[in-house]
């Protein structure tokens, strides 16, 4: 608890002592009045200070006003008693009040704890650097740090800057990031991300952007703007409190005026006042609309921090209610559905073992960089041994020749086996680079490279179609038979391959024209070429491990992880928090409407508003925070 809630508690705790004494003191007449005020004015001065200050605001019509006239009423109807020889019932004024604060003071307990499931994330600012200069290594502000230079992080500091690993090796902690607990391993040549946590080892890392264009100022520029998006449902509250607080105050005074009117003036009857205004003091209690003002917002506010902790950025309330309105979803394959780098997928026709004819190609691809070279030095697994390669050649759009151990090895295509004289066979397996290998002439078989498909693709687009998205689609600017066979692998709709990136945007006005009803589109991508279609989308995914700058930049969602699985979770996590708001406002004005209906006819009393306000305040907010709790 802050000092504020502590102060709060201890009001409640003296005003509910006070009261319970006086109620076992045999006190009768005028005497009670003052004795009463005490416990009131310790309850209830903080809610009166409010009232009159929003009167010198001229914004006068808020709950602390109403409860202010309801209960001062009440008080002033039971002094009215006391002098006229009646016992007056002070008690239900200062209940009311009691009852009202420890329902504020829940409501910021809960607003507080989903503050902090949010703010946490601000614990990933780093508060320093600690640079490498001229030999020495000093700690100096994160934004005075260069691109390309290079720091030092020791076990148990946060990363500053985002870059790439030259020295170390060891764990880092990226759950801030990505909700995930289990430690990622990184080595020499590895890209890391600030924000996370060095485990292990000491770390030399050579930025690779500025301070404030890192992962860590752009998760934290993302969450404090966060709450600026409002909703519909958000939106809808507001224009209905500034409507309907009015319209109930001035209902209040024609129930305290006309009824006793009426009775005396036309039905010759005695007019009750005392009991018109009593029945207009409950009526302004229980028409208090906090259930609604604070249990919406804090419901938007807990799934977006609920949401974090899974490692998933909403940036605005807004894009959760579009989110949870989606059925369509469109995918990009390149780093999104799959992994974005080449591996080795299988070795066929070859008289060698799989190993023996990766470890050839390996060496003869030795200079080069090309991905493919890349893919197949990292399959080889081993250092490349340079010695053992000589005379390398590369034959332009076909290949690479070499000497490797004294023999003439082919690694490329089908025109370089045509040109070293080697009768090759085709690949079974059309869907990935077919990397053909020869020596001396003589063919040994090919090797098959992949972009590989992510592990958890498939498990997002089955558990994408159980929470209601009606169609999952992939657009890529890859060869139709990849594009294919990457669709059926993981059970998409549609695939639309051989798409430039205007290409892309037109798809998605088509889809978006061909939608039924209220559904939503979105779109899942990484990246430049991508933004583009992002900002087209009702609501656009970037992928924010690896996602280029101008993804997450146009993106409304930012995935932490670059893991699909978590496009599901969102929209579960989404759907979720509307549905608690749609339970909220109905439950809410249900309960109000009704125990107002009841407190004009004079069947509810103070004690029925005391349940009507606080009493649905604290369901409504309880139910908010049922949306801060995201299943792992």
């Amino acid at each position: 608890m802050n000092k504020k809630q502590k102060r709060a508690l201890i009001s409640i705790i003296v005003s509910a002592l006070l009261l319970i004494v006086l109620h076992f003191i045999p006190l009768r007449g005028v005497i009670r009045f003052p004795l009463y005020l005490i416990p009131y004015a310790v309850i209830g001065w903080d809610v009166i200070r409010k009232a009159f200050k929003g009167i010198k605001n001229r914004q006068p019509m808020d709950e602390s006003l109403l409860m202010c006239v309801a209960t001062v009423g009440a008080i002033i109807l039971a002094l009215y008693k006391d002098l006229s020889g009646q016992t007056g019932d002070y008690t239900e004024a200062i209940a009311v009040m009691l009852f009202y604060q420890t329902g504020e003071l829940f409501q910021s307990i809960a607003v507080g704890k989903s503050r902090r499931n949010i703010t946490e994330l601000m614990d990933i600012r780093p508060d320093y650097a600690n640079l490498e200069r001229d030999g020495s290594v000093e700690q100096v502000d994160p934004d005075e740090v260069e691109v390309g230079s290079v720091i030092y992080v020791k076990p148990g500091e946060k990363v500053p800057i985002d870059g790439i690993v030259v020295e170390g090796s060891g764990s880092l902690d990226t759950a801030a990031l990505t909700g995930e607990s289990m430690p990622r391993t990184i080595t020499v040549g590895d890209e890391v991300i600030s924000g996370c946590i060095n485990l292990t080892s000491p770390l030399r890392i050579r930025t690779t952007k500025e301070f404030g264009e890192s992962t860590v100022s752009k998760i934290l520029d993302l969450v404090e703007n966060a709450s600026s998006r409002k909703s519909k449902s958000e939106n809808f509250i507001t224009k209905f409190a500034r409507i309907y607080t009015p319209a109930v105050v001035y209902s209040a005074i024609a129930l305290a005026i006309l009824p006793p009117l009426v009775r005396m003036l036309f039905m010759g009857m005695e007019p009750a006042w005392g009991s018109f205004i009593y029945r207009a003091l409950s009526f302004l209690v229980i028409s208090c609309p906090c259930a609604l003002v604070v249990s919406i917002p804090l419901t938007f506010f807990a799934g977006i921090g609920g949401a974090s902790r899974a490692g998933v950025l909403v940036k605005g309330s807004n894009y959760l209610e579009t989110l949870s309105e989606t059925d369509i979803v469109v995918f990009d394959k390149t780093g999104t559905l799959t992994k974005g780098s080449f591996e080795v997928d299988g070795v066929h026709h070859s008289p060698y073992d799989d190993s023996e004819l990766i470890e050839i190609a390996a060496l003869a691809e030795t200079a080069s960089t090309h991905p493919i070279s890349i893919s197949l030095k990292k399959a080889y697994g081993k250092t490349v041994d340079s010695s053992r390669v000589s005379g390398i050649e590369e034959v332009a759009g076909q290949g690479i020749k070499a000497e490797v151990d004294g023999r003439a090895v082919a690694v490329g295509n089908t025109k370089l086996m045509k040109a070293v004289g080697a009768a090759y066979r085709e690949c079974p397996d059309d869907a990935g680079t077919v990397i053909h290998v020869a020596i001396g002439g003589e063919y040994m078989g090919h090797i098959v490279i992949k972009d590989m498909v992510k592990p958890t693709s498939a498990e997002a687009i089955r558990s994408l179609k159980t929470c209601g998205v009606k169609r999952t689609v992939m657009l890529t600017g890859d060869s139709k038979k990849i594009a294919d066979d990457v669709a059926s692998k993981l059970g998409l709709s549609e695939v639309h391959s051989e798409l430039l990136p205007s290409d892309k945007v037109a798809r998605v006005e088509e889809l978006l024209a061909s939608r039924s009803g209220k559904g939503k589109l979105a779109f899942v991508g990484d990246g430049i070429n991508d933004a583009p279609v992002l900002s087209r989308a009702d609501i656009g995914i970037a992928m924010g491990a690896m996602g280029s700058d101008a993804a997450i930049e146009a993106a409304d969602v930012v995935l932490m992880d670059d893991d699909p699985v978590k496009v599901p979770k969102a929209i579960e996590i989404a759907k979720k928090c509307l549905s608690i708001v749609k339970e909220n406002i109905v439950f809410a004005i249900g309960i109000k409407l009704l125990c107002l209906l009841l407190s004009a006819v004079g069947l509810a009393g103070m004690w029925t508003a005391v349940f009507a306000d606080v009493g649905v305040m604290v369901i409504c907010v309880l139910n908010a925070i049922r949306a801060l709790f995201i299943k792992r």
